[in-house]
Formats: structure tokens, sequence, C-alpha cells
């Protein structure tokens, strides 16, 4: 049977460089194969004991690419992802002080980068420019030995000490294909992480999924979770049965109908999900079914947010969402704004009645309510600079973003924990993890909306884009910006001309560039957390909320470092 996968599409070069057509493209299509391939592993999981023959491994290659209809070119790439199925759980059992992670020097900022090379490799000084600094870190911190190397013979080498038990390795595809054989002969768990651009210099990678490969753990009771059947079921909860039964009564009169109707409107749900995910991985049993208790908080989660459209509709005078009309714009402001209010006090009724014990009733309480507090005085921020419309610095949007945006995601978060009893420690990393989150969600909007010039032909609102253009322009495309800024809204003619300034300031790349790092604190604050299920959960909950695209791959083949036995055997210590 022929299983439908979201097939590659063309991807614009980047930097002179372009995507070399043998992996997918985008984050989607490759959790898509990521979801069929550990379906077919477990479905196979006989014939995929690792390690397996590198000819094997393509025979199984082969076999997805047949049952998937994924273009033939994504072979190798489809069998660097069935021996890291296979080998996943062996992983998860190895203890952390018994692995090594290796990363590549090219992950460097090379023209900047302090740190000088031994025997062993690169000896990171700690700068922040690049991402192994927080890799490394954070492997170190949970017991991982680390190179910033490349060379067969040197892992090789480490692991005949008998003293490293798993490699959780990040290189480009020539690489892996090159080393393959020493791993195969050592029979070691080992996990490969491709490298997402061309060249050997300033390259990137996923970093979501080095995060989730480094905390894999036994320990975690999660990672088999589904998150989209999750978030199927979520949905579910929005139907009008559904939502007539955990309410505990069908819409008596219009107001109730129009408020029940908006909140079944389309919509992401990511806010209820994360309330579902954040209790199902506090739980011993991550896969037990939810309570309509919870069911109930999470209605309520959705409650609150939609309130918050159906006013900041009004507030922005928005006339279109989710494809059609706003409420205010089919039934009037006083119809809409009575709806909104409906919806608020529905919320707090939800978790009233939501069935937990009064002093968690209590907590979540005061946690919405601090929430909405935010939500309404960065809304008043937004309000208040739209009477006296002026250029906002980079720091002032993002600031702006994190009271909007980041409350709703904290509440979501938060009321979850609350459900599951987590103590303070938990309530305060998901308050860090949920302000990274929030502003990463609006910049990404942002970033959307660039990409469809609806930024920019619609109502002048604070815009990171239009800040960070500001922010680098000079003279008369300043002098420009600043008329742009003052204006409720901008005609397609100078629309055209903001987007050239925004050409000449690099503003799409530097934009991509803030919500990885955004992306990446979200994920740094995460560290904190002592709970592997809950932790685990989080980091991939990020890469189900962000797409990324992959910029192409490594070119460069094998660096040949040589180390001495006695620099191999200091790093096994």
């Amino acid at each position: 049977m022929l299983i439908p996968i979201e097939l590659p599409r063309a991807v614009p070069a980047q930097n002179g460089r372009r995507p070399q057509a043998n992996i997918p493209q985008s984050r989607l299509e490759r959790e898509n194969l990521k979801s069929f391939i550990a379906r077919y592993v477990a479905e196979n999981r006989a014939a995929l004991t690792p390690p397996m023959p590198l000819d094997d491994l393509r025979a199984h290659a082969d076999t997805v690419i047949d049952r998937t209809g994924i273009a033939p070119d994504y072979r190798d790439y489809a069998g660097v992802l069935l021996s890291n199925e296979a080998w996943r759980e062996a992983l998860a059992a190895v203890p952390y002080e018994r692995r090594l992670l290796l990363l590549p020097k090219c992950l460097r900022v090379e023209d900047r980068c302090p740190a000088p090379f031994d025997e062993l490799g690169l000896l990171c000084k700690q700068c922040g420019l690049c991402t192994i600094q927080d890799l490394q870190s954070e492997a170190e911190r949970l017991g991982y030995a680390v190179l910033v190397a490349e060379g067969s013979a040197l892992v090789m080498a480490i692991i005949q000490t008998g003293k490293i038990e798993a490699v959780v390795g990040v290189s480009c595809l020539s690489v892996l294909e090159r080393a393959f054989p020493y791993i195969e002969s050592a029979a070691i768990p080992s996990i490969a992480i491709p490298l997402l651009q061309d060249d050997c210099k300033d390259t990137t990678i996923d970093v979501e999924w080095v995060w989730d490969m480094i905390h894999l753990t036994s320990d975690d009771h999660t990672w088999r979770l589904d998150i989209d059947n999750l978030r199927e079921e979520v949905k579910g909860w929005f139907s009008e049965e559904s939502m007539n039964r955990l309410f505990g009564n069908a819409p008596a009169n219009e107001a109730e109908q129009l408020a029940r109707q908006w909140l079944a409107k389309d919509g992401k749900r990511w806010r209820p999900l994360l309330t579902a995910c954040v209790y199902q991985a506090l739980n011993d049993d991550p896969e037990a079914p939810l309570p309509d208790s919870l069911k109930r908080v999470a209605l309520a989660v959705e409650c609150f947010h939609k309130a918050s459209l159906i006013h900041d509709d009004i507030e922005d005078e928005d006339d279109e969402r989710y494809g059609a009309a706003t409420m205010h714009a089919e039934y009037g402001v006083p119809v809409a704004l009575n709806a909104g209010d409906l919806l608020v006090g529905e919320g707090y009724r939800l978790l009233a009645e939501s069935g937990f014990p009064a002093e968690t009733v209590l907590q979540m309480t005061r946690i919405a309510a601090g929430g909405h507090r935010e939500l309404c005085l960065g809304q008043g921020a937004e309000l208040s600079w739209s009477r006296r419309q002026r250029a906002l610095k980079l720091q002032e949007v993002l600031g702006i973003f994190k009271l909007k945006t980041a409350p709703a995601f904290e509440v979501a978060l938060r009321l979850g924990a609350a459900c599951a009893g987590a103590d303070e420690e938990v309530h305060g990393v998901l308050k860090r993890y949920s302000e990274a989150l929030g502003i990463a969600y609006q910049i990404r909007d942002d970033i959307d909306d660039l990409a469809a010039d609806a930024g920019l032909v619609s109502r002048i609102r604070p815009s990171m884009p239009l800040a960070e253009a500001f922010d680098r322009s000079k003279g008369v495309d300043r002098a420009f910006l600043e008329i742009v800024w003052a204006q409720t809204h901008v005609s397609r003619e100078d629309a055209t001309r903001v987007r050239q300034i925004f050409v000449a300031a690099d503003v799409e790349n530097r934009s991509g560039r803030l919500l990885e790092s955004y992306k990446e604190s979200a994920i740094r604050s995460l560290a904190g957390l002592h709970d592997p299920s809950l932790k685990g959960l989080l980091r991939r909950v990020i890469g189900k909320i962000f797409k990324v695209e992959i910029q192409g791959w490594c070119s460069e083949f094998e660096a040949r470092n040589a180390a001495s036995g006695q620099a191999v055997s200091e790093v096994a210590r």
C-alpha cells in the first residue's frame, strides 16, 4: 500500500548554496518520514536488530521508499533514520556518563571563533557565538564525553577504551556513510544527525533533534507518545457534542450559541494541547486516557484564548480571521464584546467546576488571572502606542510580544502542571520556557506575514521585521520608515519600497536567526527540569509548533584527525 508522504519542493538558493536533492526540504517532510519509519521499525523489529549490515539497511530503505512514494534520492537519509530508530531503545538504556557526543568543527563561526585545536579537535572557549557551547555544556552536565572533531579512527580509538558504550554524532551524510562500517563493527548504539547546510563553514543543525537525542533516556516515558494523535484528540473536545457534555449544558440562548460557535471555529489548538501534554508527561502513565476534569481545564484555556482574539480584533479593527469575518464584523461590536466576556466567565467556571481539589482550583485561578492581567497589559501597551504611533525599536516590539503572546502559553502549560501537582521548580521553568516560546511564536507569525506581504499592506502594528528594518536603516530610508510607522495603513506603492528596504537590511534572514535564537532559548530553559518525561516532551513540542527549512548539506568528506593513544584515554576517562 502506498503511504502518502509530503514530497520535496523547490527551495531557493541561500547564500549562494542550493540544497541537495537527496534530503527532505522541511521539518514537516522529515517528521512525516520519521513517523513512518518509527512505525515500520516497530512492525519489523525482528528483521531490524542493530547493528544491521549496510546492504540490509539499504534494502529496508528501498522498502520505505516504495511504500511512501518519496524520491529514491532519499535512500541514504532514510537509511540514517532506520538505523537511528533501530538503536533508539538501546541508546536510551545507556547511562549518560557512558556516552560520547561528537560534534563537527564546522558548526563554529569560523572567522570569529577564538578556540584552538589540539590532537582531539576543537577546544571550545565558550564564547557564545555558535551552538557548540550550548550543546557541549548541556551534554557534559549530563555526564557525556564530548568531542568537537571528525574522524572515524578517532571515534573508534575512544570506543576501544571500553569506557564509551554509545555515540550521538552530528555530521554530513558523506561522513556518516564513511563512518558506518566502523560503528557497525563496534556494535554500539549510535544515533546520527545530519547537518543542515552545504560547505564546511558556519553550518547549522536541527538543534531540537540534537537535544532530543542527547537527552534520550529510558526514564522518559513520553517518547512513544504520539503528539499528532493527541492533538487530533484535543480538537475532538471542541465538537458540539463534546462541548455540551464538558460544559455541563447545551447553549440556552443566542449569546451562548455565538460564544460556543466561536470556540468551535478553526484554530490550531496549541494551547489546550500544551495543557494536555504537560499533564500527561507528569503522570506515571503518560498513555493513560485523559480525565474529563483535565479536558475542562483545556477547554478553559481555549476559552481565554478565543476571548482575547475577539477583543483583539475589535481593538485592532481587523475584519477577518480564519479566512472569514470576525465576530464584530458580522454581528457588531456590542455582541462581540459580550461574547468575549462570556468566554472569559466560562473559562473561570470550567476551572472552578473541573473536579480538581479546591487547592488546585485556587492555584489554577491565580495562574489564569495572572496571565489574563499580563495579556491586557501587553495589549494596553500596543493600544497606547496606536494613539501616538511612532517608530519602535526591536527590543520594544519584543517587549510587547512578551506581554501579549507569552502569557497564553504560560497559562496553558502551568495549568496542566497544576493539575498534575507539579512543584514550584517546574512552574518556574515553564514560565521561562513559555516566555521564549511565545516570543518565537509571534516572530514566526511576523515572518509568515512578511512572506505573504500581509504585514506590509494591512494595518500597521508593532512588527518585528519593520522594527528590524528601522534599526538598521539610515538616511532617507530611515526617514521613510518613520513615516510608515506613523500611518494606519500602507499603500501598495509604499509597501514595495518597504520591501526593498527589507531586502537591503537583510531583514528576512535576520528575522529567521532571531526566531532560531528564541527557540533555542526555550530549549535551554528546560535544563533546570529534573523530570525527564516533561523535558523530553517539551523539546518535541518545539519541533511540532515550528517548521525549519533545511538549507542544504555539507559537501566536505570526512576530516582525517589523528589522535594519540594517551589523548584518547584522557577523553574517555
